[in-house]
Parts: C-alpha cells; sequence; structure tokens
C-alpha cells in the first residue's frame, strides 16, 4: 500500500520542545541518570481546589458536552481574573472562548485570521509553534530579530517590517524563550503601531504570574485602550497553576474574532474536557489559590537567580538574565567550532543538544527551533537539587 501525506505536513517541522522532552524521557527509561532542562512545565502539584472541583464534577455527573465556548460559570471566572487582575472588562458570554490548551486557541486563531499570503511578524527568538502555525494556514513568517536589542522588541524595526501585506503581529510577554519581559513603553509603541496600520496583535500571555524583578502592569490595554479590538489575549492555566496536563486555555477579544474561533472549533474539538473546566474553575476562583500561585512565583525566582548565578560561574558563556517564565536563552557561540573537552568540535546548536544528551545525560533544546540558531534554551523549572547538577554537566561538556 503506497500514499502521500500532504504537502503541508511535509513542510512542517515538528516540534523540538517535545522531541527534546521524550529523547530524554526515552534515556531515563532507560536507567541513564538524565538531567532535563527541556520542558516548560511547573514541578509543582495541581493546587488542591482543582482536584476538588474535577472530583465534584465527576460526582455531580458533568460530564457531558458543554457549549463550544466552555461553561458560562468558566468564562466567568476568567472575565473576573481579568478585571480584578488588569481591569479590563469582558463580557463572559460573546468575549471570551475556552479550548484544549492555548496552543489550540493559538492554532485556531491562524486558522481564522490568515488568508495564504497575508504575512505575519515575529519577534525572534520565538516560540517553536508559531512559525509552523503561520505556515500551515499559508501565511508567510516575519521574523524580526530581537539579539541586538538585548531580546526586546523594537519598534523601528517592527515599523520598517510593515506592507500592505501584513496581518499580524504576535508577542509573547512574558517570553519563551529567552524570558524577556518587555516595557511598558515598548507594549505601548507597538499597540499605537498596530492602531495605525489596523493591524491584529495576538497578545500570548501564558507566563504573565511569572515575572520576576519588575513589575508586568499596566497590560498592554490599559495603555493603548483604543486598541481593543485588535488584540487577541491568549492565557490559560497551565502555567500559573501547575496544570499542563489538564489542557485548558482561554482567549479573550473582541466579539468578531472570538465568535470566529468559536466556529473553527466547532469543527475540532467542540468543547474542551468539561472535568477540566471545573478544575480550571476551582483554581480561578477559590481565595486559597492565589497564595499558591504566589509561591510558585517565588520559588521560580529563587531557582532562577541560583541558575543566573551557576552560568555566570562558566567562563565565555552569554545570555541574557530572564525577567520572566522559567527559561535562559543562551548564546553558545563562543563554544562552537572549536575542541571541547570530549575532543569535539560543533558547528550547531543541534548537534550541541544531541551529544550532551547522550554525553552527559543533560537535556536542553537548540535555539534554531526558536528562530535563533547557535543557542540554547534551559528550563530551570525542575527542582534546585536538578539545576545544581544540571549546570555542573554544562560546565563540565564546555571546559
Amino acid at each position: 500500500m503506497t500514499f502521500e501525506l500532504s504537502e503541508r505536513l511535509k513542510q512542517m517541522a515538528p516540534s523540538a520542545t517535545m522531541a527534546m522532552a521524550a529523547k530524554a524521557k526515552e534515556l531515563k527509561a532507560q536507567g541513564r541518570s538524565i538531567i532535563s532542562f527541556t520542558a516548560g512545565e511547573p514541578n509543582f502539584n495541581t493546587p488542591d481546589a482543582a482536584k476538588r472541583y474535577a472530583v465534584k464534577a465527576l460526582d455531580e455527573n458533568f460530564t457531558h458536552y458543554t457549549v463550544t465556548a466552555g461553561a458560562i460559570e468558566l468564562r466567568e471566572a476568567i472575565a473576573n481574573y481579568y478585571l480584578n487582575h488588569f481591569d479590563l472588562k469582558y463580557n463572559a458570554n460573546k468575549e471570551i472562548i475556552t479550548g484544549t490548551g492555548a496552543k489550540q486557541l493559538l492554532f485556531e486563531a491562524m486558522g481564522c485570521l490568515v488568508n495564504p499570503g497575508d504575512e505575519v511578524i515575529l519577534f525572534a527568538p520565538a516560540w517553536v509553534s508559531y512559525y509552523e502555525q503561520i505556515k500551515l494556514f499559508g501565511g508567510v513568517p516575519v521574523v524580526i530579530d530581537t539579539e541586538a536589542d538585548n531580546y526586546i522588541p523594537n519598534p523601528d524595526k517592527l515599523e520598517q517590517a510593515i506592507n500592505n501585506k501584513t496581518k499580524i503581529i504576535i508577542l509573547n510577554n512574558p517570553n519563551n524563550p529567552t524570558g524577556a519581559v518587555y516595557p511598558h513603553e515598548v507594549l505601548e509603541k507597538i499597540a499605537r503601531i498596530a492602531l495605525k496600520h489596523n493591524l491584529i496583535i495576538i497578545n500570548d500571555e501564558i507566563y504573565e504570574r511569572l515575572i520576576y524583578g519588575v513589575n508586568y502592569l499596566p497590560h498592554i490595554l490599559k495603555l493603548v485602550p483604543e486598541a481593543r479590538d485588535l488584540v487577541l489575549n491568549i492565557n490559560g492555566v497551565s502555567k500559573s497553576y501547575a496544570m499542563t496536563g489538564w489542557r485548558l486555555g482561554y482567549a479573550l477579544g473582541c466579539e468578531k474574532i472570538i465568535k470566529a474561533l468559536n466556529a473553527l472549533q466547532g469543527h475540532l474539538t467542540s468543547n474542551t474536557s468539561s472535568i477540566t473546566q471545573w478544575a480550571a474553575l476551582g483554581a480561578l476562583s477559590e481565595p486559597e489559590v492565589e497564595p499558591q500561585v504566589e509561591a510558585m512565583r517565588v520559588e521560580f525566582s529563587k531557582r532562577r537567580d541560583l541558575a543566573v548565578k551557576l552560568l555566570n560561574e562558566i567562563p565565555d558563556l552569554k545570555f541574557a538574565e530572564p525577567k520572566g517564565a522559567f527559561y535562559i536563552f543562551i548564546d553558545i557561540n563562543n563554544f562552537l567550532n572549536k575542541k571541547l573537552a570530549n575532543g569535539k568540535i560543533y558547528q550547531d546548536d543541534v548537534t550541541f543538544c544531541n551529544d550532551i544528551l547522550e554525553e552527559k545525560g543533560l537535556g536542553l533544546v537548540p535555539g534554531s527551533a526558536f528562530l535563533s540558531a547557535n543557542h540554547v534554551r534551559i528550563s530551570y523549572s525542575c527542582s534546585e537539587d536538578d539545576i545544581i547538577e544540571g549546570m555542573k554537566r554544562l560546565k563540565e561538556f564546555l571546559a
């Protein structure tokens, strides 16, 4: 039997973060000592309130379809969250939708907004799936590199990249993979540029609760309220509430966009899991959860400080100190094209990451997956002991 896969699939690169995480798990299952800095997943437990609500949903037989956008109780809790945290008002009935993770909602946004040939602006380094999702719908990714600007988008470069084919600007703040948190003046300039050119901003703020030493507020829409209908906020419970496996994301935007997402999702998954929706309701609505979220943020801040301290002890290693999320993006150019401790010479970040995993049992993600070659991303969402041991292995490999 012979058949051909679709051309769109042939052109799509697999997720490098998932691939490296899977390889690290495979080696660990074989009995190897593996320290994985690959996955963007908090090593904290889901809040008890979320678990209680999930059990209650089962006990009370909330196990059937909800409306595609999600149970109104959950959407009202999301509206209250944005009102309390950002002072932004959204209509729970018309301007909010829940989905099976933020990734699905980003996919749906591309499907609803991107026509073949439309250009979508990305600030590199960028999360691995944006680029592939844009291409999947026939869009053209336009990449603006931020390394020279300390990983902060440059509004002047943005303005220069815009033409009559430009449709969307994607913001990821705090940023994966760099951990950058964008200054208020930069966000305001980007929003005003979007208004000037009538461009949609997809505002991926999945890490908005995980910031360190800087103030995330005010929200981009508090800086430029008149851009409200052009901004689609993407968020979820995965990172802030340690609920990655539950798969619950949500989007807030103008009625026209949310209605379109709802129509597309109706042909994809319909509603996300009813049990997951009730668990998310518990996480978002019970007062006991907020101190737990803050405790997790404080712990991540300590881990960040530890990781930064240990990286600074490695000669010739360059990186920007992260202000948010739980990643550090490392420049390895000083270690390429020269002989390392194992006697090998590396010319690219992919081979580098494969070998350090095989030889040292240390899982990293190559920067080329984030549109920034000759870098690696580490996640410090693991324990302090793993951070210490992982940095030791990295230092030995680079010696």
